[in-house]
C-alpha cells in the first residue's frame, strides 16, 4: 500500500476543503494517507521527515501570485529525498500564475520530483472585508476536479503514468516585482485585524493560530505589523466575532475593473488541473 502524506496551509480553511476531497478519494483507491497542517508558525518548527512516505502533497492558497512567504520558507528547508510529488493551491479567482512554477522551481530544487498540479476557486480572503469575490466556493463542481486530480495524481504515484507537466506558465515580472507585489494586500487593508476596543473573553485563539505571531490577542491587534501576512485567520476563527478590518467593499469594484473581470466572468471560471 502506498503512503502519501498531504501537507497543508489553510488559514480561512478552503485549501482544507479541497485537501479532505483529495484525501478521501485517495483512500478509496487505496492509499494510506496523513495529513500535516503547517498553517500555525510552531507546527512549521517541527523537524518533518519524509522517510516513511512514498510521496508527499502540498496544498496551499495563492497570496499576490505565489504560495504565501512563510509557505515557500518552510518549503526550501525540506529535504525531497527524491519522492514523488504534487501540489494544489486555492485563489479567489484573480491571477495564478507563476504560483505552479514557483513553487515547482522550490520542490525540485529540494530534490522532490513533481507529478501534477491543480488549482481551485475559493471565495477571496477579502470577503471577510466586503469583497464578492468566488462567494460560494469550492461547490461541487470543483471537488469533482479534485477528485479527478486525485485520481491522476494516483496513477503517477503508482507508476501506471510517467507523465510529468509540461512546463508551467511563467511571468514577465521580475522576483522584485513579486516581492512588491506582496506588499499590495496592505495597501487595501489600512486598519489590520483589531478588535477596535471591543471586549473579549481573551479566549486566546487569535494569537495561537496566527500563522506568523503577529498578533497580540491581549493588544486586541496586529503587535508585529511586518510578520502580518493578511491571511485573515484570527478574524475567521474568532468565537466572539469581535476582530475586523476595515471596510473592502468600496475597493471591489475597482479590483475587477484593474483586472479587468466582471462578476460574470469570475462566477464563469473552473478548476484546473495541470498533468
Amino acid at each position: 500500500m502506498i503512503k502519501i502524506l498531504i501537507i497543508i496551509f489553510s488559514a480561512t480553511g478552503n485549501t482544507a476543503k479541497i485537501a479532505k476531497v483529495i484525501q478521501e478519494e485517495l483512500k478509496q483507491l487505496g492509499a494510506d494517507i496523513e495529513e500535516k497542517d503547517v498553517t500555525s508558525y510552531d507546527d512549521r518548527k517541527d523537524p518533518l521527515d519524509l522517510a516513511p512516505y512514498h510521496a508527499v502533497i502540498f496544498g496551499s492558497p495563492i497570496h499576490a501570485r505565489r504560495a504565501p512567504r512563510i509557505v515557500r520558507e518552510w518549503l526550501d528547508t525540506l529535504d525531497g529525498q527524491g519522492k514523488l510529488c504534487a501540489t494544489f493551491f486555492t485563489y479567489g479567482g484573480f491571477t495564478v500564475h507563476p504560483t505552479h512554477f514557483s513553487t515547482r522551481e522550490i520542490l525540485e530544487k529540494r530534490g522532490f520530483d513533481l507529478v501534477s498540479s491543480a488549482e481551485f476557486l475559493a471565495k477571496h480572503t477579502f470577503n471577510i472585508g466586503g469583497w464578492s469575490a468566488m462567494e460560494n466556493r469550492p461547490n461541487e463542481s470543483d471537488f469533482e476536479v479534485a477528485r479527478k486530480f486525485a485520481k491522476q495524481t494516483y496513477k503517477r504515484f503508482v507508476g501506471k503514468d510517467p507523465g510529468r507537466p509540461d512546463e508551467f506558465d511563467k511571468t514577465e515580472l521580475t522576483i522584485e516585482d513579486l516581492d512588491e507585489g506582496e506588499k499590495r494586500p496592505f495597501l487595501v487593508i489600512t486598519q489590520l485585524p483589531s478588535r477596535m476596543g471591543a471586549d473579549c473573553s481573551m479566549c486566546m485563539i487569535c494569537e495561537e493560530l496566527c500563522p506568523t505571531h503577529a498578533m497580540n490577542a491581549e493588544m486586541g491587534e496586529v503587535s508585529e505589523k511586518e510578520k502580518c501576512i493578511a491571511c485573515l485567520r484570527c478574524i475567521d476563527n474568532c468565537p466572539e466575532d469581535v476582530l475586523s478590518i476595515n471596510d473592502l467593499s468600496p475597493i471591489w469594484p475597482f479590483a475587477l475593473d484593474m483586472l479587468k473581470e466582471t462578476e460574470e466572468s469570475m462566477r464563469n471560471k473552473i478548476s484546473k488541473i495541470y498533468l
